[in-house]
């Protein structure tokens, strides 16, 4: 399947998932005694109210993205009614298939995507030493973390303790099973968040191959991916509330921040909870504690029971 043919794919199937969502009643249509045969609008119902042909859109819903102007982007968007994140992914679908000032360079597109962070990157997270911190790419690998956040993610790390390359926190959610939804205990939501933010990526740059590589072995290995990536969602937090449930320290529930590293297609994660706070505390007693060694007591030294009891 060619790169053309993908790219095209990914715009339609967006576009036909984005209408399905909208109500002719919420498009301010008349629709008494009519029989609809199709969720949400009709081509044409887009068409018009964005103020172009019926052929025009069609050809637009089926990837023909060649001369699409500001207007009729906003004004579709508009139709559709696309929040700020899902007007960026149907922006960089349309530059990716017309070569438009947003489509992605050839050379970023064969681009090895990073599989570690610079020193100095390296070096700031480690000098934070009360949070977990967390670096990831574009495809959800854990490129980097200081030395807490090792401690914190643990299971996932644990179960990539025998692959290639760094360690990917979708791919525990979604093929860990039982371990993980011990230790993500509101599992359902972060599939769906993971799954809205691999989309919005691949909207980025749809020729992405390392990208590409996850989607399939999740589409391959997950029935819950492939539902949720049939949804079309695109989504980003760069800040929320998560509940893990650590093997050694038990649940905790934290906000969390996101940073980007400007140029370099990374994300820095941090969980923030209140120094005052029970999860402050928890964080401390793990801080002390060495992988397979025990529990830490709640004085800082470890016991000699299983970490899973």
């Amino acid at each position: 399947m060619s790169k053309t043919t993908v790219a095209r794919a990914a715009l339609r199937d967006f576009l036909i998932s984005r209408r399905a969502r909208v109500t002719p009643e919420q498009a301010g249509l008349a629709t008494f005694g009519t029989t609809r045969r199709v969720n949400g609008l009709r081509r044409e119902e887009v068409a018009m109210l964005a103020g172009i042909s019926a052929e025009y859109y069609v050809r637009l819903e089926r990837g023909n993205a060649a001369g699409v102007s500001a207007g009729v982007r906003r004004a579709v968007a508009d139709v559709l009614r696309l929040d700020q994140v899902e007007r960026d992914h149907f922006e960089h679908l349309l530059d990716a298939l017309s070569g438009g000032s947003g489509a992605p360079a050839a050379a970023a597109s064969a681009s090895v995507m990073p599989a570690g962070v610079r020193a100095p990157v390296q070096l700031l997270i480690d000098a934070i030493a009360d949070f977990p911190v967390f670096v990831f790419n574009r495809r959800l690998d854990i490129v980097g973390a200081n030395r807490l956040g090792r401690l914190l993610y643990a299971p996932i790390f644990e179960f990539h303790g025998g692959a290639a390359g760094p360690a990917n926190a979708p791919r525990f959610a979604f093929l860990a099973g039982a371990a993980a939804e011990r230790f993500w205990p509101e599992r359902a939501g972060l599939l769906g968040d993971a799954v809205a933010d691999l989309r919005r990526e691949l909207g980025r740059d749809p020729h992405d191959r390392a990208l590409i590589s996850l989607i399939d072995e999740f589409s391959r290995e997950s029935a819950e991916f492939r539902a949720l990536w049939a949804e079309h969602d695109v989504r980003r937090r760069s800040n929320g509330i998560k509940t893990l449930n650590h093997p050694v320290v038990g649940p905790l529930t934290m906000p969390y921040e996101k940073l980007l590293v400007a140029g370099e297609g990374l994300e820095v994660m941090a969980y923030t909870p209140d120094p005052a706070g029970p999860e402050y505390d928890a964080l401390k007693r793990l801080s002390v504690w060495e992988p397979g060694t025990g529990v830490p007591r709640s004085d800082g030294g470890p016991t000699h029971e299983g970490a899973g009891n």
